[in-house]
């Protein structure tokens, strides 16, 4: 587990690639379509700390997924980024 001020980085419990880590937010925020809900720089932090999280992590080569809505395959509405490493499952 990795966390900064605002933001923690855990492993997927259901990984869909060799490397599959969550970077959650702590503030509640539903989805992606909320994301103006954060200042600019709280949004920049958050994603230095996707892009840290993978660089920590040893990726050199990763995806970055968000989920939005059930039709886009979220199913825990907390806003959380996917991070994506080496052989991905069932992903296109």
């Amino acid at each position: 587990m990795r966390s900064t001020d605002g933001f923690v980085a855990v492993e997927d419990i259901n990984p869909r690639a060799e490397t599959h880590l969550l970077v959650i937010p702590e503030r509640h925020v539903e989805s992606f379509r909320e994301i103006g809900e954060f200042s600019p720089q709280e949004a920049k932090q958050m994603l230095e700390f996707v892009a840290d999280t993978a660089r920590e992590a040893g990726l050199e080569d990763y995806r970055v997924v968000v989920n939005v809505g059930p039709g886009g395959g979220q199913t825990i509405f907390h806003l959380h980024w996917h991070i994506l490493g080496g052989r991905a499952q069932g992903l296109p």
